[in-house]
This record gives structure tokens, C-alpha cells and sequence, in this order.
């Protein structure tokens, strides 16, 4: 699958109905961390989660396989690696706190990072421990005051 430059956003959420049509819900943090405006009109894609069953599963074993063998490259869909790499060290500001209580912070091209044990609002230098396809997750090595 090939994703353009332009992409503003990228989360997850369940298609419901509503009063007979059928709505997928925008969370707030996609406008208040300016990807978004509201009123503005956005081209939508909607994409089989890897829980829902869809005909992904091949593409999630050859990501696996990559990840173990450290091989980032570049993913052959898309023609384009993630921003971060194992080992690699940033400062960021979490941005807001998944479902599981873990913070979310966003770095090029909205990129998502996870960083367990964060508030919202925290800064913090981390070390990216796990980079997958769309997503990377890190430790905390210093926690920081939000002036440095």
C-alpha cells in the first residue's frame, strides 16, 4: 500500500451506526495537536485493523520477520522506513495517553511513538526500543523540565 506525503493523521477507530448512516469518529487530539482543523474536508481511507480478520496477515509475518532480523529498509508498500531506529535516542513531548494508559507522542511525518509510564504533557528524552512498520515504542531514559 502506498501512503502519500500528505497524510495529516493516522489512529485507529471502529466504524458505528448512527441514525442510519455509518460514522467513524475523528479523536480530538488529531485537532487540538493541529493535524487537523475542524470544518476543513479530509480524503478518508479506511484500512482492515490486523485484529479484524482482514487478508493483511501475510504483511504482518514479513514485518515480523524484518523487525527480528533488525532490518529496517524500506517497507516495499510504501517505499518509505520509519524516521526512528532502535538504539536511537530523542526528546519529545507526550502528546496524549493511548487507551492502555501509555503516552503518545508523534515525530516526522506523525509517526507515532509509544512511551509507557508518561504523562501527558511530560517531556522526556527516550531510547526507541521496538520499531515496527507505523508505529515505535520507548523507554524513558531522562525525564525533563518543559523549559529545556
Amino acid at each position: 500500500m502506498e501512503i502519500s506525503d500528505q497524510l495529516r493523521c493516522l489512529f485507529s477507530a471502529q466504524v458505528e451506526e448512527r441514525d442510519g448512516s455509518y460514522v467513524v469518529e475523528v479523536p480530538k487530539r488529531e485537532v487540538r495537536t493541529g493535524s487537523l482543523a475542524a470544518g476543513d474536508t479530509y480524503r478518508v481511507a479506511l484500512v482492515p485493523s490486523p485484529s479484524s480478520g482482514g487478508d493483511d496477515e501475510g504483511d504482518d509475518a514479513d514485518d515480523a520477520t524484518r523487525a527480528e532480523r533488525g532490518d529496517r529498509g524500506t517497507d516495499d508498500r510504501s517505499g518509505r522506513s520509519p524516521p526512528v531506529e532502535e538504539g536511537e535516542e530523542r526528546t519529545v513531548e507526550i502528546e496524549d495517553i493511548g487507551e492502555q494508559g501509555d503516552g503518545i507522542t508523534r515525530v516526522e511525518r506523525g509517526f507515532v511513538v509509544i512511551v509507557p509510564d508518561t504523562d501527558q504533557g511530560e517531556r522526556v528524552t527516550v531510547e526507541i526500543t521496538d520499531v515496527r512498520e507505523n508505529v515505535a515504542f520507548a523507554e524513558v531514559v531522562e525525564r525533563r523540565s518543559y523549559y529545556e
